[in-house]
């Protein structure tokens, strides 16, 4: 099925997708949105648990060209975003191809263009795309990722990942582990000792704690001081507050946490209050695990717990490699952005990257009106 198409495809309807056809709109550029799920926001509107919350103060989180509503609080609900995420596709008037999986995507040198190629999931035929830019905007948080572990198999009761989890309700007087220290895993961790589970987390490797205004303070700084001495100012902050983190079977990295946030895409952990649930022994804290035996889990330090449920708060893979051809500049096997920030966004032939730059949505918002204002100079 052949398609004529505007000279901008646009891969992905999540923030990062609605940020670019925004500011192309503002532009007069035309485009296509191509969508695998049925809704823009997927991860926001399927896929995310209900008391989650951005991390971030409100400025650092919006789109370009339509700030948050004055009546919106300094940390808004997921219920709060998706409403600003609605009005945003209405205001922009982005009406994105739903239910089309991109199977291939290259770049054809004798026509200077790209041919995308996706079946539509709802014919099942396979739908050719034609055009001269192609923006990979499909996001970070593309496929749920859970570990390989001996015998997980075995595990007789439900195993979940982060984006199955809605809330703890389910789950009171159970035993239930959370495998992953990240934001996701610690919130979950929280939500489920708040519904009364006995909950356990898993936590492998050393994490940095802060508090959301230890971080408002850091992003701050970060305009006007390096980022050593930013980074040595939260690990003092952090210690203050948090004191010897050890006792409770968690250690601080060497490195700060705005370095690793740069250099390995590593989260600092922001404490919406989980911290008192680990410091009360509500939530209790253990090592990695070493394999599952039925309802029986064995931690790398010999011990053995039984659990009613587990859930996977292990991140995610990105699946461009799988369909992206011919590229071998922008982006690296795990879909991340090979070239170094600030031209991380900008590839060859055509061929641009937005909010995969593990700068959340503050970069995706900077990448989108880069790609924008780039692909408006080649078009003039």
């Amino acid at each position: 099925m052949q398609q004529q198409q505007p000279p901008v495809i646009i891969i992905g309807a999540g923030p990062s997708g609605l940020a670019t056809a925004a500011s192309l709109n503002l532009h007069s550029i035309p485009y296509i949105i191509l969508e695998r799920e049925y809704c823009f926001a997927s991860l926001w509107k399927k896929y995310s648990y209900d008391r989650l919350h951005l991390h971030l103060y409100k400025q650092f989180c919006q789109l370009p060209h339509l700030p948050f509503p004055d009546s919106y609080p300094r940390f808004i609900s997921k219920e709060q975003f998706i409403s600003y995420l609605d009005d945003y596709v209405s205001r922009f008037k982005i009406t994105p191809l739903y239910r089309r999986c991109v199977e291939s995507a290259e770049f054809d040198e004798a026509t200077e263009r790209w041919i995308v190629k996706a079946r539509n999931l709802g014919s099942n035929e396979v739908e050719e795309f034609k055009g001269r830019f192609l923006v990979v905007a499909s996001g970070e948080a593309s496929n749920p990722y859970t570990p390989e572990i001996e015998g997980l198999k075995s595990f007789p009761g439900p195993v979940l990942h982060s984006t199955q989890f809605r809330n703890g309700k389910a789950f009171g007087d159970k035993n239930v582990l959370v495998v992953g220290s990240g934001n996701s895993g610690m919130e979950i961790a929280l939500d489920l000792a708040n519904h009364g589970a006995k909950t356990s987390i898993v936590v492998r490797s050393p994490v940095h704690i802060l508090s959301r205004e230890m971080v408002y303070l850091g992003l701050n700084l970060l305009k006007y001081v390096p980022v050593n001495v930013v980074d040595s100012l939260m690990i003092m902050l952090s210690k203050l507050v948090y004191r010897n983190l050890s006792k409770y079977g968690i250690s601080r990295p060497k490195e700060g946490p705005f370095f690793m946030k740069v250099a390995y895409g590593k989260y600092p952990v922001l404490d919406v209050g989980t911290y008192s649930k680990v410091k009360s022994q509500e939530v209790q804290v253990l090592p990695a695990i070493s394999s599952i035996r039925g309802d029986e889990v064995v931690f790398d330090n010999g011990k053995i717990h039984s659990f009613d449920a587990i859930v996977f708060c292990t991140g995610f893979k990105r699946s461009t490699h799988l369909w992206l051809k011919g590229d071998d500049y922008l982006l690296n096997d795990d879909g991340i952005p090979k070239p170094s920030l600030p031209n991380h966004w900008k590839g060859n032939n055509g061929l641009y990257c937005v909010g995969l730059s593990r700068r959340g949505l503050y970069g995706a918002s900077s990448d989108a009106q880069n790609v924008a204002n780039d692909i408006k100079s080649l078009l003039k």
